[in-house]
């Protein structure tokens, strides 16, 4: 399995909508792949922000990582979901995520230098962890089907690879 479909459900931003996944019902198949296609994009568009937005090389270089691997990695749920016949469905926590997203974005935006830097890597650091969680107590016990359970427990060391080098990030800011 290829470096980007390590990647096929990161992209999870905004934490406080991430942790919501524990308090909703648990998700039926297509709603995890309509989460997964919402979470990717949100992610993507924060990284896009990041990549203009930064002075920071490391900013820069993590953020241009994250919009590379969740740009791949849309192609490659969208193929996985036409193989499985799952329809992307969108739920509760998919238009939280958007919603969130969109918010958080308006937020980094309204920041610059240092100040954004923080932020980014914060909210990057928080989300990759309540991500790990969500995927643990939430994502793979709800999946129904094999595949996509198989997927999801194979991409979970890519999310720890990612909280671990934007805490490095983090601590190099200090």
């Amino acid at each position: 399995m290829n470096r980007i479909m390590h990647c096929a459900v990161s992209g999870l931003f905004a934490a406080f909508a991430v942790t919501s996944f524990a308090q909703s019902d648990a998700p039926n198949d297509a709603q995890i792949a309509g989460i997964v296609v919402a979470a990717n994009t949100v992610d993507i568009n924060a990284g896009n922000l990041a990549e203009k937005v930064s002075k920071n090389n490391e900013i820069k270089k993590f953020a241009k990582q994250m919009v590379t691997d969740h740009t791949g990695v849309n192609k490659q749920a969208t193929a996985l979901v036409k193989k499985l016949k799952v329809t992307p469905e969108e739920s509760d926590i998919s238009k939280s995520l958007k919603s969130d997203g969109e918010a958080t974005i308006g937020k980094l935006k309204t920041l610059k230098g240092k100040e954004f830097d923080k932020a980014y890597i914060d909210n990057e650091v928080s989300y990759h962890q309540s991500v790990i969680d969500a995927l643990d107590k939430t994502l793979i016990p709800n999946a129904k089907n094999a595949e996509l359970k198989d997927t999801l427990v194979k991409v979970r060391p890519a999310f720890v690879a990612h909280l671990d080098h934007a805490k490095q990030i983090q601590a190099s800011m200090k």
